[in-house]
């Protein structure tokens, strides 16, 4: 099943590549005016038995991979003893998770096992009486919650495509579409089976996924400002969706470490994590770490280790050997390359017991911490002609997204953007080869069909390519992806075109949908 996990990371990329259509969206609160504690213990690598010069080798191999790293958080004996967000991220932002999501609602399933309510070797038909096709078939008449658990209902495609572009619900979508494999028999990533795992807790409990976990796992662990994505019929998303901190993931993490225990409490059952975390199936045959064997919406390791993991570089690695956790957020298109970075630097600097303070190399790993930022372009923060083009006004040609005007203002500081829809003015603004963070959280303007398909906080940078084409780039910065938008601005002309983070970073180039935008002659 190797390309499954490839055809899955092309899909979630289709439309930038989040999960295309989201009909609703639920619970999209200002995250940054609820951020919570951050309560996890901190201390000196050296006191929790790590290196920090690994950590430091660890920082210099992120830097010159090519890849966006946007935060890691690394835990020891529960401690965090180093942190960082490449700017324009920030401690207190929400993050995109995609399947990263999954294993979080394995961790509801779970609970449910705790609580007497579910045994997971039930049949899924028997939770869906009413959504049933006429005639099920043998193979969906065998499928058991296990199945959906381990990624092998015997589907022979991903099914959360159809469930999206269907004018049905989700659920029956789902029970309608060919099992062509016997239960058990074949495994295959299947986004689909989570969300049928999602409506299974609400079939129980009457509460979605985001509701059933509130008490039970988000607040016992400090987890708030929390968001998630709900399908038309208002269940959570399930297999993607949801966006939490970088913390709130190594809490995640920490919690199966520790063996579902949390300051005392049993938040799971061990057994449950035992059986979640070990390989419960062969999984995709020679591709490195997807080749380890899948669990309950975890996958094996090489090296002995586990994780949740999202497209395009969303890690939650648990390490049993090291008593270590890595939450990491970031872009990719090369997964595997950003695991075997953190392989080849991280465990090697960890040692039983304290290691002597090196204080030299904590101040430097310190400064590094706090330098840590994603690259902006530099061209040139003037230009001969921007006084002429300062405050002008264009009028677009039609184009489907509907934008009508345009206008920048340039200052020593930046440029400022305002893009004009109907009664509506959207202001953006861009510092001079330096990370600027907009205040607002809103849906991008130029996102086109299916783009960032929740709202966002933005940051942006500036420059002059030359005297006439100037640069700006995005990042949203409570997902994943960014944008280059490339103004060419002569005369009374003026032309946009735009480039996706996906598009650009992609190993096999892609052209961004979205057409450019041009102006039309009339000034106003």
């Amino acid at each position: 099943m190797h390309t499954n996990r490839r055809q899955f990371i092309r899909t979630a990329g289709a439309g930038i590549l989040g999960f295309g259509v989201i009909p609703a969206l639920g619970g999209w609160g200002p995250s940054w005016m609820m951020e919570g504690p951050s309560d996890l213990p901190r201390a000196s690598p050296s006191s929790q038995g790590v290196s920090a010069a690994s950590i430091r080798q660890f920082l210099a191999a992120a830097n010159s991979s090519g890849i966006s790293w946007h935060s890691f958080m690394l835990l020891r004996h529960g401690h965090v003893v180093a942190e960082g967000w490449w700017k324009p991220y920030e401690p207190q932002f929400v993050h995109s998770l995609y399947s990263l999501s999954k294993s979080f609602t394995s961790t509801a399933i779970g609970l449910l096992v705790k609580e007497g309510k579910l045994d997971i070797h039930t049949k899924v038909m028997s939770f869906f009486p009413k959504e049933l096709p006429a005639d099920p078939g043998d193979n969906l008449r065998q499928m058991t919650v296990r199945h959906l658990l381990t990624m092998n209902t015997g589907h022979g495609e991903d099914t959360m495509p159809k469930m999206r572009a269907s004018q049905d619900s989700w659920i029956r979508t789902y029970l309608a579409l060919p099992v062509e494999f016997a239960p058990g028999s074949h495994f295959l990533y299947n986004t689909g089976n989570t969300y049928m795992l999602g409506a299974i807790v609400y079939q129980l409990t009457g509460q979605t996924l985001e509701q059933y976990l509130a008490p039970r796992l988000f607040q016992p662990l400090g987890i708030n400002g929390y968001d998630w994505e709900t399908s038309p019929q208002g269940l959570n998303t399930a297999g993607y969706g949801l966006r939490v901190r970088t913390e709130d993931i190594a809490k995640l993490g920490q919690l199966y470490l520790q063996k579902g225990k949390w300051k005392g409490d049993v938040i799971l059952a061990e057994s449950w994590v035992d059986e979640a975390t070990s390989a419960q199936t062969t999984s995709q045959v020679n591709n490195g770490d997807w080749s380890q064997g899948y669990g309950y919406q975890f996958w094996r390791c090489t090296h002995g280790y586990y994780r949740g993991d999202g497209a395009f570089g969303q890690y939650c690695i648990v390490m049993p050997e090291h008593d270590a956790v890595m939450a990491v957020t970031g872009q990719t298109p090369d997964m595997q390359k950003s695991m075997n970075i953190i392989w080849d630097t991280i465990p090697a600097g960890m040692r039983a017991g304290s290691l002597p303070e090196d204080r030299g190399e904590q101040e430097a790993l310190e400064k590094e911490l706090r330098a840590l930022s994603l690259p902006v372009v530099k061209g040139a923060v003037t230009s001969a002609s921007s006084s002429r083009y300062a405050s002008k006004k264009w009028t677009l040609a039609a184009n489907e997204r509907g934008i009508q005007t345009l206008e920048f203002g340039f200052s020593d500081e930046g440029c400022r953007l305002a893009v004009g829809m109907g009664d509506k003015v959207t202001v953006m603004r861009f510092g001079w080869e330096k990370w600027v963070l907009n205040d607002r959280r809103e849906m991008y303007v130029f996102s086109g069909k299916d783009m960032v398909p929740m709202p966002s906080r933005i940051a942006g940078t500036a420059t002059w390519i030359d005297d006439h084409t100037l640069q700006l780039n995005v990042r949203f910065v409570e997902a994943i992806f960014g944008d280059r938008i490339t103004c060419v601005l002569e005369g009374d002309g003026l032309k946009v075109r735009f480039l996706n983070s996906v598009a650009e970073t992609a190993t096999k180039k892609t052209d961004d949908p979205r057409k450019e935008l041009v102006s039309v002659l009339k000034e106003m």
